[in-house]
């Protein structure tokens, strides 16, 4: 299958210049975009989750090959904690499905104070239907456990993968696909990703999942435009070990447009 490189999000003014040639409006960026990335994750979802019209307008301006993951609204992770999911996952996913089959993961970014609360995630696990894949990223240590990694696997639910200067919590293979976050690195200039971490990660997935099945990568790091360019490096590092990484552009296209 393919290793889907991407960034967190396509709408930062430091990238004009470096990702978006100087002249060209916002209101453009996301085919730019989508021109050279074939996947994106959405975070605006998480503070402002858009109208049905807005995704379907987002799958109307991005190439057939596209993919768009989708952090889920706040309202359900820092709100309401994942207490009475229905309601709010109903709502997500009736907007979300606007994308079509461009809908990618949705992924459920939990606050770094919710401790873990194994009927809590049960209960917001069984809203989600067979059809749509979901990534859980757990910021509180308390959640891994063998309790937790089993709810996962019976749900078929992806543990994210989620780096902040080195890995946090442990790396479990829950499905046969996974989700990987870069928040920062320690490389120059901050906050990049040196090629000798971004080549350990590659081994990593290469160790834990095969050629045949769905990876999903998501560079965070955008100030300085840090992520565009981490995430065209990484494409490289997946390359050399066997894997099939999505379309990316060249670094040196990249580089060249920053100029």
């Amino acid at each position: 299958m393919t290793v889907w490189i991407g960034t967190s999000g396509w709408q930062y003014d430091d990238w004009r210049g470096p990702v978006y040639p100087r002249p060209l409006p916002q209101r453009a960026w996301l085919e730019s975009y989508s021109a050279r990335f074939a996947t994106v994750e959405s975070n605006n979802a998480f503070y402002h989750l858009p109208k049905r019209e807005v995704f379907e307008a987002w799958a109307d301006r991005t190439p057939g090959d596209f993919v768009m993951a989708v952090k889920v609204s706040r309202y359900l992770t820092h709100i309401k904690r994942l207490a009475e999911p229905a309601e709010p996952v109903e709502r997500f996913l009736d907007r979300a499905r606007g994308l079509g089959a461009k809908l990618g993961p949705a992924l459920i970014q939990l606050p770094p104070q919710l401790r873990c609360d194994v009927r809590r995630l049960t209960t917001t696990l069984e809203q989600f239907p067979a059809d749509v894949r979901v990534a859980v990223e757990f910021r509180h240590p308390s959640w891994f456990t063998d309790e937790i990694r089993q709810l996962l696997i019976d749900h078929g639910a992806a543990l994210c993968l989620a780096d902040r200067r080195g890995v946090l919590g442990p790396i479990w293979r829950t499905t046969d696909w996974t989700y990987l976050r870069f928040h920062q690195g320690r490389a120059h200039p901050r906050p990049s990703y040196g090629d000798a971490a971004l080549a350990t990660w590659a081994r990593r997935l290469a160790d834990r999942w095969s050629a045949d099945e769905d990876i999903y990568v998501y560079f965070n790091n955008d100030h300085r435009a840090a992520a565009p360019r981490d995430a065209a490096r990484f494409a490289g590092q997946i390359r050399r070990v066997g894997l099939r990484p999505s379309r990316v552009p060249s670094v040196r296209s990249l580089q060249m447009l920053g100029r």
